[in-house]
């Protein structure tokens, strides 16, 4: 009852706030569900308690009890992405696959190196002493790009399908690596002899990004054969919500990616099972089912990065050092995208204009919020938590709302092809 008690209060506060931003407002739904619930955290915060003492009370609890990190782990990431995933055209993305591929790997890992690196350097300035693994921790957890906000504005500004696909691939697959990553790094801050090595690094990757694809490619078929051998759009629904949550429970029995499991799993049932498996009813209703899904989901996941600002104790702590960390991210951002565009052969080859969308369009969001608050260390959560909200609030609000004027800059003068 406690369960159904806060999933209903957050349905109420996402709907109305939905609402006052589409009637009023009129930004992007997910950038104005989330700055009102901003709103609304810095007004308790202040003045909440003196007010409305009952109410802040309540809604404090509600915040601080929910487990963040499990509910968008354990469940909104899997329908997120395997939302995603059941929408994307394999075809687009096998043309960008190279692209895709890099840095959705190797990105993440120079993103999470740049940004270790250069927090180790500067933590002392600021007479913080961090060890070197938690500054590759905030790397991992922070370098996972969120392009759910932008995509939208993306569309809306005509930029090409493959600099759409570019974006929309990579944030699919480098969820899933950089959960891995964060993984591994976190276990080695657990353990009293870690050492960082390639070759324990490379063993644990293989076993949760490749295991994660295994699992999906054969869930995907899987449940493909069986839609065919039915063709119902209810069982077929029903069939997919099996996938992401049994999928899920598998990928976590065997510990191995679920973000990975859930990303292979939709590509095949949107792209093998919609040609071979279903009437165009069926796929009609199951393609407006994950949509309409996937906008519930989003606006409840941007209401709660909106009030994880309530479980920040002390802002003007760490604020400083957390501006500085708005910068480094871009940086490693940029680092993460250009090295690889020098070493890789791309055809074509990233213009800068491309280049440009790439970095600024990598938005930063609930996953990294998740993983952060998964941090169990009393003496650098707070410092995590509070550099990773303010990157991330800077990344979804700044970010999110030039990006479209930006792709009409940089894009018209050198087009994607």
């Amino acid at each position: 009852m406690e369960l159904y008690y806060s999933f209903s209060v957050l349905i109420v506060l996402a709907s109305f706030f939905a609402y006052v931003n589409h009637r009023f407002i009129k930004l992007p739904s997910t950038i104005g569900i989330m700055l009102m619930a901003i709103i609304v955290s810095i007004f308790i915060r202040f003045a909440g308690g003196s007010i409305f003492p009952e109410t802040t009370g309540k809604l404090f609890k509600l915040i601080s009890e929910l487990d963040f990190t499990e509910l968008l782990m354990g469940a909104m990431l899997n329908f997120l992405l395997f939302a995603g995933a059941i929408h994307v055209n394999v075809a687009d993305l096998r043309q960008q696959r190279l692209p895709v591929l890099t840095f959705s790997t190797i990105s993440v890992i120079i993103s999470t190196f740049v940004i270790g690196g250069v927090f180790y350097f500067l933590m002392p300035f600021f007479g913080i002493d961090m060890p070197f693994l938690y500054c590759l921790l905030f790397g991992a957890l922070i370098s996972p790009t969120d392009p759910i906000a932008v995509l939208g504005i993306l569309k809306k500004a005509n930029v090409s399908k493959a600099l759409e696909t570019k974006i929309t691939g990579e944030s699919l697959f480098n969820d899933g690596m950089a959960v891995v990553l964060f993984a591994v790094i976190l276990q080695l801050t657990q353990t009293a002899d870690a050492s960082i090595s390639l070759g324990t690094i490379s063993w644990l990757l293989a076993k949760e990004a490749l295991g994660g694809l295994l699992l999906g490619v054969l869930l995907g078929f899987s449940a493909s054969k069986a839609m065919k051998d039915i063709d119902d759009y209810i069982v077929s629904v029903l069939i997919t919500l099996s996938v992401v949550m049994g999928g899920y429970l598998i990928a976590r029995a065997f510990h191995i990616s679920g973000p990975l499991t859930m990303v292979a799993a939709g590509l095949i049932i949107g792209n093998y099972g919609k040609k071979v498996a279903m009437s165009a009813l069926t796929k009609d209703y199951l393609t407006k089912f994950w949509e309409l899904l996937d906008e519930i989901l989003n606006a409840i996941l941007f209401l709660f990065i909106g009030f994880e600002l309530l479980l920040i104790p002390d802002f003007e702590l760490y604020w400083l050092i957390s501006v500085v960390a708005i910068v480094v991210v871009l940086f490693a951002r940029f680092v993460s995208i250009w090295i690889p565009s020098l070493i890789v052969p791309f055809k074509p080859k990233l213009s800068r204009g491309t280049l440009t969308m790439l970095v600024w369009g990598g938005l930063r969001g609930g996953v990294s919020i998740a993983l952060v608050l998964s941090v169990t260390d009393p003496l650098y959560k707070e410092l995590l938590l509070e550099m990773t909200y303010f990157v991330v609030v800077f990344s979804i609000v700044v970010q999110g709302l030039t990006v479209s004027k930006l792709s009409g800059r940089v894009l018209t003068v050198e087009p994607e092809r």
